[in-house]
């Protein structure tokens, strides 16, 4: 990627598992596949982030059973033909590409076989995992594929500004009466301030998360929502935005600092305790207690921090762990960030908290990742809303879910390039106008950009987080919306960066979640309306 203007087979905005598996699917086939990532790092991706594991298939594990999870956990509003594809595709999928392909390294009984654990919700012990850093095993072996694949451009600190849509960028009047199509997008080169024209036969998000719109998160700082605003900017269909999964196990401390505490600690046995030291679990869901669906267990953790007035709970490993486990062997990364702050997960009782973790709804896709009625456009990851989740996702299975949407969205986009003819869209691609950056010329003011932040993520939290009710999300859309319109003219006038873009960005994904979050008045799942 090094002229103003590109054109390539297939544009992948993002390179975690859901991007990268597409490109290597498309690429594979004889595709010419440019991956854009905006972290310096090309490697520092939600993916990276995720700790628990990945769904495999258990002993005694059959796929039905699977879907059944995945479809209580969701509160039974999910679709089921996305569940079933998840179960019938996904385990296969991770031995052929992750295990045999890739070579991850994922942990082993002594014997030789695959350690499964489980997690809150699941019926059976079928995750996958590599310590307690499963995620960035699979990223670094992931990176090491695409940057060495000769069909795959891996180009970082390089954002996506816009989508190109012939609706929006084409000048010609033709538009009025031809259907729409995303031809590309503008992406802006971090270090020069360049924005280049990318124009492709199929452009994939792949962006990832939204979770720094909340004030407490379990996601990297580059999740800002940048694909739900440049659809939403768009005009494509974006669904079930209200459904916002909070971790229940954010490592607490009054300095600010949040860390993943994963799910798979509970699935170890470990207790949940109040202040009191009283196991509340008890309370809320006297059958399943610590390995309750998230959103119900990041509920009573709130109830039981309002009520004891205490600023977090307590979850103890030490005291309450399956006979035989090595904790510090099982969790590496989290044993080694407790004890750079003096705990011990195998001593101590750890503070955890809620936090924003997962984002169930996203951009509208198919069985295949296409944006329904939008040729050239498909969504992967955690930005798409495939229907899999319903009203709250089942543990681990937001990486199966990139994966097998990643693999088939790669695989469709080589259909849809060998079935189109280039000599249709190479006059539109010709009219397409470079970007104007006319007017924004003043420089960054960083004490505005973090006021601003401070604004939305407080909002966020505060008045559409964990517990809602409708006078919040009514004073959240009131807020978010006058700050949006001040947001914009700021936009209008600053000279492009990341930091503007994602600020841009997080505001219009922030009102998109207050607004979904306001129109469902049915409390269900990650949405919790308390009236």
């Amino acid at each position: 990627m090094s002229s103003a203007v590109d054109v390539v087979d297939l544009l992948v905005i993002g390179g975690g598992i859901a991007g990268g598996s597409c490109a290597l699917r498309a690429a594979d086939c004889g595709l010419d596949v440019l991956t854009v990532v905006k972290s310096a790092d090309p490697r520092n991706t939600a993916t990276e982030w995720a700790q628990g594991g990945i769904v495999a298939e258990g002993d005694e594990d059959p796929p039905e059973l699977l879907v059944e999870d995945i479809l209580e956990a969701g509160d039974h509003i999910g679709w089921p033909e996305a569940a079933e594809q998840l179960a019938d595709m996904g385990p296969d999928l991770v031995m052929e590409l992750l295990v045999d392909r890739l070579g991850v390294p994922f942990d082993r009984e002594p014997n030789g076989d695959m350690a499964k654990g489980v997690e809150a919700a699941h019926s059976r012990s079928r995750i996958l995992h590599v310590g307690d850093a499963t995620g960035y095993a699979i990223q670094q072996k992931l990176t090491e594929a695409l940057e060495a694949h000769e069909g795959i451009d891996v180009v970082s600190a390089h954002m996506a500004v816009d989508l190109i849509t012939r609706s929006h960028h084409d000048p010609h009047p033709s538009r009025a009466y031809s259907p729409d199509r995303v031809l590309g997008a503008y992406i802006l080169d971090e270090d020069t301030g360049e924005v280049k024209t990318v124009l492709a036969r199929c452009t994939i998000l792949a962006t990832g998360g939204l979770g720094h719109i909340f004030l407490h998160t379990t996601n990297p700082p580059s999740a800002t929502g940048d694909g739900v605003a440049m659809a939403f900017r768009a005009g494509l269909p974006i669904r079930n935005l209200e459904y916002v999964q909070f971790h229940p196990s954010a490592f607490f401390s009054a300095q600010g600092d949040r860390f993943l505490i994963s799910e798979a600690v509970r699935g170890e046995g470990a207790w949940l305790l109040n202040s009191r030291g009283e196991r509340f679990m008890e309370r809320y869901a006297p059958d399943k207690l610590e390995l309750a669906p998230r959103d119900e267990l990041a509920r009573a953790i709130h109830e039981e921090m309002a009520a004891t007035g205490h600023p977090c709970v307590y979850l103890d490993l030490a005291n309450h762990h399956r006979e035989g486990l090595d904790i510090e062997g099982r969790f590496p990364q989290i044993h080694a960030f407790l004890r750079s702050r003096n705990l011990d997960l195998a001593s101590d009782p750890i503070p955890v908290v809620p936090a924003a973790h997962y984002s169930c709804g996203g951009v509208l896709v198919d069985l295949d990742g296409k944006v329904p009625d939008v040729p050239g456009l498909y969504a992967v990851g955690e930005v798409s809303c495939t229907g899999l989740h319903g009203a709250n996702r089942l543990a681990s299975t937001s990486l199966l879910e990139g994966l097998v949407w990643g693999w088939k969205a790669g695989a469709a986009c080589v259909q849809d390039v060998e079935a189109g003819a280039s000599s249709e869209l190479d006059p539109v691609y010709a009219r397409i106008p470079p970007w104007d950056s006319a007017g924004c010329e003043d420089e960054v003011d960083p004490v505005l950009f973090q006021q601003d932040w401070n604004s939305i993520r407080s909002t966020m939290w505060n008045y559409a987080g964990i517990v809602r009710t409708q006078r919040r999300l009514k004073r959240a859309c009131n807020d978010l919306g006058y700050l949006g319109h001040r947001i914009e003219r700021f936009y209008r006038s600053t000279r492009l960066s990341r930091e503007l873009l994602e600020l841009r960005n997080g505001i219009v994904t922030a009102r998109s979640v207050a607004e979904a979050a306001r129109r469902n008045t049915v409390s269900r799942g990650c949405h919790y309306l308390r009236e």
